[in-house]
């Protein structure tokens, strides 16, 4: 038992079973034991790979539609952009390299909970723990940030839809448990009322909290939301093991409560439940929003590097070959061009949350 689990099952002794959320924040997040806490990071040396760490083209595209949000927005000065869930920055680093029209003007906004990656934040960047106070029109990214955020989960059972808890095993370890679900968490999760037994989905409170919250930073600006997503209709009926993932070492992990706080636990968004807060005023995949914004033009920059460069073989070489792998891998299809990318823009109506 790792000794997160041995203080979990210590405050389940005392105070009996815990929500599921409570769980995996703490083997998220736990300023001593969480996985966050202790080394795990994207990054091809970390645990898994993001987009921005494929290579600094996905930067330079962001930088490119940062220029246009910067239009639209009518060039303010200072242009405030909100990364949430920034890791050590790669991302802000590679919108720096990127160069955008913008640069003079942005003032970058860098969120990331966790204390261990926050110290590695460039300096040129504001680096908080949490969102900012809203101050004027803004753009708040989040780029695989919701699927890390805590969640709850709910089971049909015989008896209609159960909540699940973690409680302690005959053998003293973490073990999970159903009781009959109350009406609150039932009215936050709109389960489908068909539904096999047996079949569960994720009560992403956290998530729809922290669109609520950056709506508010954003004010008349924008989010964007980049990540795995779903409907309820679709997860109730896939394996809950399909769309809760571990990884560690670049692997697939075990079950999420082995190896609390050794293993990166994900849940796939599901999007009815942030369309409740309110709905997007854009869906699309992530290939979609990366060709909206050039990543073509730059690919083929790339391309005419390389035919220039490619019996030299130098550096200029290498990174212009380097932009056509990075161009496929992020649209792929059947990998991170999958993705999808959420944008709100404007300010909700009074009838919306």
């Amino acid at each position: 038992m790792s000794e997160l689990a041995a203080i979990l099952a210590e405050r389940i002794r005392r105070d009996g079973p815990l929500p599921y959320d409570e769980v995996v924040d703490s083997a998220l997040y736990h300023p001593t034991y969480g996985f966050y806490a202790t080394g795990g990071q994207a990054g091809r040396r970390g645990d898994f790979l993001t987009s921005p760490e494929v290579g600094p083209l996905f930067g330079a595209v962001v930088a490119r539609a940062l220029d246009a949000w910067w239009d639209e927005l009518g060039r303010p000065d200072p242009f405030r952009v909100v990364e949430a869930g920034a890791g050590v920055g790669t991302l802000a680093r590679t919108v720096r390299a990127a160069a955008p029209a913008c640069g003079p003007a942005l003032h970058l906004v860098l969120v990331e909970r966790s204390a261990a990656l926050r110290a590695g934040h460039p300096a040129d960047v504001t680096s908080l723990a949490d969102l900012p106070e809203p101050d004027g029109p803004a753009v708040v990214l989040a780029n695989e940030l919701l699927d890390n955020l805590a969640f709850g989960l709910l089971e049909m059972t015989g008896g209609g839809w159960s909540e699940v808890l973690v409680d302690v095993g005959e053998g003293g370890g973490l073990t999970e448990v159903v009781r009959p679900a109350g009406s609150e968490l039932l009215a936050r999760a709109a389960p489908p009322a068909a539904a096999s037994p047996g079949a569960r989905l994720p009560l992403q409170a956290a998530a729809a909290d922290w669109l609520r919250r950056a709506l508010a930073v954003a004010g008349g600006g924008r989010v964007v939301v980049v990540d795995y997503l779903a409907t309820s209709a679709e997860l109730v009926g896939r394996p809950w093991t399909d769309w809760v993932r571990t990884y560690a070492g670049h692997g697939r992990g075990g079950h999420p409560l082995v190896r609390l706080g050794g293993q990166d636990v994900t849940v796939e968004v599901c999007l009815d439940q942030l369309s409740r807060v309110r709905p997007p005023t854009a869906q699309r995949s992530q290939a979609e929003f990366l060709h909206a914004h050039g990543i073509e033009a730059l690919a083929e920059e790339g391309r005419r590097r390389w035919a220039e460069r490619a019996h030299i073989g130098d550096l200029a070489a290498v990174r212009a070959r380097s932009r056509l792998t990075e161009a496929a891998a992020l649209c792929d299809p059947a990998g991170l061009g999958a993705f999808g990318v959420l944008e709100w823009t404007g300010q909700p109506s009074s009838s919306q949350g």
